[in-house]
């Protein structure tokens, strides 16, 4: 029996977010440039969109480019910008033809004028799908979405908006760029490493981490249903013992 056989659509994840790790590695696999591997990651990003989007997911965010990651060399960080660009064109039929609405944060205001502009436009032509949300996070970190939902509560105090009594879990939720969105359920982090690397740090408290060795490019329809299986065979506590949830 398959692993898309083995889901159960009633426990599937409305909300999964990948990080997308490995391009780099497996390029070097094949004694080719990084770039090489970014251009072959997109082909795992389409089969992982539209295998979500045929299960049911109404949520699927990945990890794109980090705030870190302006720190990689020039011609690195160029390449992948203009590919980002070409991707987006590329991809508009793929998002028409599944219905997927187009979504992106992080600090976008730090994209290259020409990235930002195509990515909107995209977005905008989505915008009245409704399928499932893919959500691109882009020159994004927890850090940094984290400070910036403080500077807006601050300015919300400051203008007499709020008091300190208003500041809840919620509130706060509704400062952060995922505001909107559940909580992801699931977390899948390709090429064998086990961290979080800055990514939904506040939204991933409760989610379900899953950790593959495949690297990115080699991610297949079938990896994205053995990690919902494997997810959807937990027991999710949310702080709570066996025996409460069993009552």
């Amino acid at each position: 029996m398959s692993f898309k056989e083995q889901i159960i659509p009633e426990k599937l994840p409305a909300h999964i977010a990948i990080i997308m790790d490995g391009n780099g590695r497996w390029a070097m696999k094949q004694g080719k440039d990084r770039v090489f591997g970014h251009q072959h990651g997109i082909g795992a990003v389409r089969n992982a969109a539209e295998a979500a989007a045929e299960l049911g997911v109404k949520y699927l965010t990945v990890y794109a480019f980090s705030t870190e990651n302006w720190n990689r060399p020039r011609m690195e960080v160029d390449a992948l910008m203009s590919l980002f660009v070409e991707t987006i064109e590329q991809e508009q039929e793929t998002l028409k033809k599944n219905n997927i609405r187009l979504n992106a944060i992080g600090d976008l205001a730090s994209l290259p004028k020409e990235n930002y502009k195509k990515l909107m436009d995209a977005i905008g032509r989505t915008k009245d799908h409704n399928r499932m949300v893919l959500t691109l996070a882009m020159s994004y970190s927890s850090r940094w979405e984290i400070l910036d939902a403080v500077k807006k509560i601050l300015e919300d105090y400051n203008r007499k908006k709020i008091t300190a009594d208003d500041l809840t879990e919620a509130y706060f939720g509704l400062k952060l760029t995922t505001a909107g969105m559940p909580d992801p359920e699931l977390l899948i982090r390709t090429s064998g490493e086990s961290r979080l690397s800055n990514f939904l740090l506040w939204q991933a408290a409760y989610t379900e981490l899953y950790f593959t060795s495949k690297l990115w490019p080699e991610f297949e329809k079938e990896d994205l249903y053995e990690a919902i299986v494997n997810y959807q065979n937990r027991e999710r506590r949310f702080g709570l013992t066996s025996q409460q949830l069993n009552r």
